[in-house]
């Protein structure tokens, strides 16, 4: 007998029928792009969240807050990262 597989794609697509978890979902788009952009900025350059946070003047809790999405970061400070990774900060509305 075949052993079908429960993938993560199929729990989302399962998950995503759920109003509430849609919702949920559509709400932290803007936090999952944060947090990718940065771990592929800081894991492209090999340097650690230790190393940033001390080029961004911050701690590295703070890196592993932005990188874990439980962090809601300032301009400011995104603009200290991005300084630190030799990057430019881009926010546009779409």
């Amino acid at each position: 007998m075949k052993r079908q597989v429960y993938t993560l794609q199929d729990h989302i697509k399962e998950s995503l029928k759920d109003l509430a978890f849609k919702k949920a979902w559509k709400e932290s788009e803007v936090e999952y792009q944060v947090s990718r952009s940065l771990i592929a900025a800081r894991i492209n350059r090999k340097i650690s969240q230790q190393q940033l946070a001390k080029k961004a003047n911050t701690t590295q809790a703070v890196i592993s807050r932005l990188e874990n999405m439980t962090a809601n970061p300032s301009v400011g400070l995104l603009q200290k990262i991005a300084q630190s990774l030799n990057l430019k900060l881009k926010i546009q509305f779409e």
